[in-house]
């Protein structure tokens, strides 16, 4: 049997195509360092004080792949009251950067709602940025019984 340089690329793609489809791949998971990094990140480096937000978390997820979640921050939405910003962070999730909402005087009040992916039981934390400089934090650990991003 003669090889074509055409029958031969298409063997070569089809058994490259068949070795990356038969391995497993496994998502790279962030580390809790990770995650408090990224915190400080989004802080501008502050350590964020409790109070003032509040995270709503099920205390056990029967499916990682749709969790819900929702934030609120107690503000009076107006001059350095103002919430800027909150983030959702996963720790341990392959991106622990879940969700970011963005408030203005406009936004009336600082609440938002999602849902997110889980990999695996770990800490959901919401961190909200002020106007005037400070950040408040709340942390809930979520524990995932099956699916997630890990499968």
């Amino acid at each position: 049997m003669q090889f074509t340089r055409r029958k031969v690329l298409g063997l070569t793609a089809g058994a490259a195509a068949f070795a990356v489809a038969g391995a497993r791949i496994s998502p790279a998971l962030a580390s809790v360092e990770e995650a408090e990094k990224m915190v400080m990140e989004f802080t501008g480096g502050a350590t964020p004080a409790e109070g003032k937000i509040t995270l709503t978390a099920p205390e056990i997820a029967e499916n990682g792949n749709t969790v819900p979640v929702s934030v609120s921050v107690e503000s009076a939405m107006e001059g350095d009251d103002l919430v800027e910003s909150v983030i959702i962070f996963a720790d341990g999730n392959p991106n622990p950067a879940v969700a970011t909402f963005h408030f203005t005087e406009l936004s009336g009040e600082a609440l938002a709602t999602t849902r997110i992916r889980l990999a695996k039981t770990q800490n959901v934390i919401a961190v909200a940025k002020m106007k005037d400089g400070s950040v408040f934090m709340d942390k809930k650990q979520v524990k995932v019984t099956i699916g997630g991003c890990g499968g």
